[in-house]
């Protein structure tokens, strides 16, 4: 269903959640779709206990067989030039989120996610935040309610010790693109 989609994967700064998103961009990759790669300003320089950035972008180059898009300029192309059928923000933080929420434009992501919204096509959000169940809660529940905006499928991260923070199901990433390609939110959306 997805060989020859050209599907924009965006990541954001949840860098506690790069291992598996990227497990799943390798399979992602089998399915046949073009995956263009694009990185926030974050995720494309910094460094963490998680793993080196240049790392990172090795990886996902090698994946991809893509030069990941990294600035607001090579972003905006997406719409005019209709490079992408789908954006997936995977994994999307609250910061993204809020920004997604209210119309600002000031990474690659949202520049990416923007022109490819100009074209009507959707957009997959896997939530990563530890403020999900309070601060960005609200910009969920906007993006939930607004035209071309999909969620892969959430869960509290760690009830315990985290108890506001959502997570979304990596296992799930390429059911929820299929869906959303037919207009279809996967459900339930809350594990």
């Amino acid at each position: 269903m997805l060989e020859g989609k050209n599907i924009g994967f965006c990541m954001t700064g949840s860098f506690c959640t790069f291992k598996n998103v990227i497990e799943q961009l390798s399979e992602l990759k089998k399915t046949g779709a073009n995956i263009i790669p694009i990185m926030s300003f974050n995720s494309y320089n910094l460094d963490t206990k998680f793993g080196k950035a240049s790392e990172f972008i090795k990886t996902v180059e090698d994946i991809t067989r893509n030069k990941i898009i990294n600035t607001i300029q090579d972003a905006e192309p997406i719409g005019p030039k209709q490079m992408t059928d789908i954006i997936v923000i995977i994994p999307c933080t609250g910061n993204t989120l809020a920004k997604l929420a209210n119309g600002i434009t000031d990474t690659p992501v949202l520049m990416a996610t923007k022109s490819n919204l100009r074209n009507g096509n959707n957009v997959v959000i896997g939530v990563s935040t530890n403020d999900g169940l309070s601060g960005s809660a609200q910009n969920i529940g906007k993006l939930l309610n607004r035209r071309n905006f999909y969620f892969v499928p959430f869960r509290q991260d760690n009830p315990i010790t985290k108890p506001r923070s959502l997570v979304f199901d990596p296992k799930l990433i390429i059911k929820t693109i299929e869906l959303a390609l037919e207009n279809e939110q996967i459900q339930p959306i809350l594990l």
